[in-house]
């Protein structure tokens, strides 16, 4: 029998300043629908089935709140809840059904490097899913930034049962299911958000959605490319609260029983900025929002 382990990413928690403006931009441009709202959040819902893969928050700071992970079952929860506490992790709060928008049953822990994240079982899902080519379709892959060491990747490979997929100079590539990473850990001198990314169906939809929000007023700050690791399609875009986004497709699709993990002396980084030698290099600006430090110049200025 093989042990319990974290089969998707669900959601991301981020915190706002301007609830409903934010709302609008992820609805409006981006286009998320919103599922739930209480008096300081909205629970925005991509087109598949997940309940809702984006939670923003006007009651917290600029940041990352935490991260929702899936789980098959409630049993999964709680053995992966004794797992954490084995191996010494800080649990927020043990199992238990919760009670917001998606309720269904979770843990959430601290990661050893101030983040929290949340092991989720029995949330609803819907069955009217929207197969338009340029809606993000769920939560692709979330990128953070990580201590050089490398301990949290270990945590969640040997506790979660997330698989190194792939190793470079600046990442670690760690997916928990087929998708080649769902989240991806980068040594970027901090432990700030990167990015998060979100799925779309095809790479006309990719082309399309880039568009969209060009004609919206928001510049790609990186694409349209091809990465490496992954072999992702990517486009990047900066949110009206300064964190990066990214609408993606076409991630490599991983058979771990036949597929040799990269390392950084087999991945060696294009001297272009992406796998096709098409995209320029990330602007600065985008370089500014996935250390965070654009995020707290908006925070701070009010823009």
């Amino acid at each position: 029998m093989s042990s319990p382990a974290v089969t998707a990413v669900r959601s991301i928690e981020l915190g706002v300043r301007d609830l409903n403006a934010s709302a609008a931009f992820y609805q409006d441009t981006w286009l998320l629908d919103e599922v739930a709202r209480t008096a300081s959040a909205v629970y925005l819902r991509a087109a598949g089935p997940e309940h809702h893969v984006m939670a923003i928050h006007s009651g917290h700071p600029y940041g990352m709140v935490r991260v929702n992970l899936a789980a098959a079952d409630r049993a999964a929860v709680d053995a992966l809840h004794d797992a954490l506490a084995r191996a010494g992790v800080t649990i927020v709060h043990p199992p238990r059904d919760l009670d917001e928008p998606g309720g269904g049953y979770g843990l959430a822990f601290n990661d050893g490097e101030g983040r929290e994240f949340r092991i989720v079982a029995g949330v609803p899902v819907h069955a009217d899913v929207d197969h338009t080519p340029d809606r993000p379709e769920k939560i692709s892959h979330i990128v953070l930034g990580s201590d050089p060491s490398a301990r949290v990747t270990r945590l969640f490979c040997d506790t979660l049962g997330f698989r190194l997929r792939d190793q470079t100079d600046r990442a670690n590539f760690l997916g928990c299911n087929a998708d080649h990473h769902s989240l991806a850990f980068g040594r970027l001198g901090g432990t700030a958000l990167n990015h998060v990314a979100f799925d779309v169906a095809n790479i006309d939809g990719e082309m399309r959605a880039a568009g969209r929000l060009k004609r919206s007023g928001f510049p790609i700050e990186w694409g349209v490319g091809r990465h490496g690791p992954g072999h992702n399609v990517f486009a990047y875009f900066i949110d009206p609260n300064g964190y990066a986004v990214e609408y993606t497709t076409d991630m490599q699709q991983v058979d771990d029983a036949h597929y040799t993990p990269g390392t950084p002396e087999t991945w060696k980084r294009a001297p272009h900025s992406d796998a096709w030698g098409i995209a320029d290099p990330p602007t600065e600006r985008f370089r500014e929002a996935i250390s965070g430090k654009l995020g707290w110049v908006y925070a701070e200025s009010g823009r």
